[in-house]
C-alpha cells in the first residue's frame, strides 16, 4: 500500500498568523493606537457594553469601532447612534478574525484619527480566542445566564484574556450562579486575568471597567 503523506497544517497557519498579529501590534504601536478585541458568546452583552464605555470615553478618547458577524449590520447601526467611528465587518462565514482580517478592518476604519479601537470579535468562545488578531489587550464578556462554570468548558477563551467582564450581575439572584466559584475558575485558567463584574444595562461596575480601559489606553500611547 501506498504511504499517506499526511501535513501538520494547524501549526504553520497559527505561527503565520503569529508574526502577522506582532507586526500589526508594533505598528500600532508606533502610532499610537490602542486595539481591544472584545470577544464573546452571542448575547452577553457586548454591544450594549460598548454602547455605554463610548459614553464614559468619548469626551477623552477618539473611539473607532469594528464590528464583525457573519453577515448584518445591526450591530454597527446601533453603534453609530454612540457617535464613534464605525464600520461593519462580514467575514463570509468565518467564525473568527484573524491578524490579516484585522489589518483589513482598520485599514477600512482609517485609524488616523483614531486612539481607542474596538474589534467586537463574532460572538463564539471557541474560534475568535484560537486567533491572535494583533490587539493590545483582550478582554471577553461572560453574562450570568451562561453559568459560572464556562471557564472549565472553554479554557482557552479564559487564558487568553487580559480582562473579564461578567454581565448581568442585575439577575444574579434568578439564576445559579456563583460568582466567587466563577472567579476561582477564571484565574485556575489565568492567575493575572482581572474580573469586573458589571451590569451594562443599568451601568453598575462600569466605572472600574472604564477606569482599567483608561488605564491601559494611556500606558499603550507613552513612549
Amino acid at each position: 500500500m501506498k504511504e499517506v503523506r499526511i501535513l501538520e497544517i494547524k501549526q504553520s497557519v497559527f505561527a503565520d498568523n503569529d508574526r502577522q498579529a506582532e507586526e500589526l501590534r508594533r505598528e500600532l504601536k508606533e502610532k499610537g493606537v490602542f486595539l481591544l478585541n472584545l470577544m464573546s458568546s452571542p448575547g452577553s452583552g457586548k454591544t450594549t457594553t460598548l454602547m455605554r464605555t463610548i459614553e464614559a470615553l468619548k469626551n477623552d478618547l477618539r473611539i473607532g469601532v469594528m464590528e464583525a458577524d457573519i453577515d448584518s449590520d445591526v450591530d454597527a447601526k446601533t453603534i453609530a447612534e454612540s457617535g464613534a467611528k464605525v464600520i461593519q465587518l462580514h467575514t463570509g462565514g468565518m467564525c473568527h478574525l484573524d491578524a490579516a482580517m484585522t489589518r483589513q478592518g482598520l485599514e477600512g476604519l482609517e485609524t488616523g484619527d483614531v486612539e481607542l479601537a474596538i474589534l467586537e470579535n463574532v460572538g463564539n468562545l471557541v474560534c475568535p480566542a484560537e486567533f491572535d488578531t494583533g490587539a493590545s489587550k483582550n478582554a471577553m464578556i461572560l453574562s450570568v445566564p451562561e453559568g459560572d462554570d464556562k471557564p472549565l468548558k472553554y479554557p482557552l477563551m479564559f487564558s487568553v484574556c487580559d480582562v473579564v467582564l461578567v454581565n448581568k450581575i442585575d439577575v444574579l439572584p434568578y439564576f445559579d450562579f456563583d460568582l466567587d466559584k466563577c472567579r476561582e475558575y477564571i484565574h485556575m485558567r489565568n492567575p493575572k486575568a482581572r474580573v469586573i463584574p458589571i451590569c451594562a444595562k443599568t451601568g453598575e461596575g462600569m466605572e472600574e471597567w472604564i477606569s482599567w480601559l483608561k488605564e491601559q489606553v494611556g500606558s499603550w500611547q507613552k513612549p
